[in-house]
């Protein structure tokens, strides 16, 4: 079965997750309003559900998953089916271009790369978020993974080699922030950020567009 597949078999055990773990999703929405700023329009690859892109005023966004692509319909985004490594948009179209979990899953991320950078106009901004993989929670999610039908595909990455990936394909200004430094399962109210990266497991990870 395909990850593509996965995601479309399995929309409401997705959507179930943020509902049971509320506390580790505005945790997760905190971090990444704070390296977001204010510049429109926005687009997120990797969209799933519309569970981010709604509340972050995100408008467009793609996903493969074509379930998934209904719900984030219902809630307002404006969505193509496609994929991160070959974006249906003209060059320079964004201010910000938005990934949230979905670097794990890239087929090619040198390709994904630099079409985020293509459709990213100068100066634009690309935020990626992230489970960090040199992160205790990293470490956990890993183990776990043959377990877990959404991650049992994913490639997990560290802080540092996404923030390599991004100064390859010329984006500049790197700024990191993280949260979730306990377990998302049992996390009560939402949890405070802090910069840097390698205590939360979940990482940002915002740099400018050259």
């Amino acid at each position: 079965m395909s990850q593509v597949d996965v995601f479309d078999r399995h929309v409401d055990r997705y959507e179930k997750w943020f509902e049971r773990h509320s506390a580790a999703f505005h945790s997760e929405l905190d971090v990444i309003r704070r390296l977001m700023g204010r510049s429109r329009p926005r687009l997120e690859i990797g969209v799933g559900s519309g569970r981010f892109a709604a509340p972050l005023g995100v408008k467009y966004g793609i996903d493969p998953s074509a379930n998934m692509l209904v719900c984030a319909r219902a809630r307002g985004v404006c969505v193509a089916c496609a994929v991160a490594e070959a974006l249906p948009f003209r060059s320079g179209a964004f201010r910000i271009v938005l990934m949230v979990t979905t670097v794990c899953f890239l087929d090619d991320e040198t390709r994904a790369m630099n079409e985020m950078r293509r459709v990213l106009a100068p100066g634009g901004r690309a935020v990626l978020a992230f489970v960090d993989a040199d992160s205790p929670l990293g470490r956990r999610y890993e183990e776990r993974k043959p377990g877990n039908v959404f991650y049992r595909g994913a490639h997990f990455v560290g802080a540092t080699e996404v923030g390599e990936m991004l100064h390859r394909t010329g984006f500049h200004e790197l700024r990191y922030a993280q949260t979730l430094r306990g377990d998302p399962d049992t996390l009560s109210s939402a949890e405070s950020a802090t910069p840097g990266h390698g205590e939360g497991g979940f990482v940002v990870v915002s740099a400018r567009r050259m």
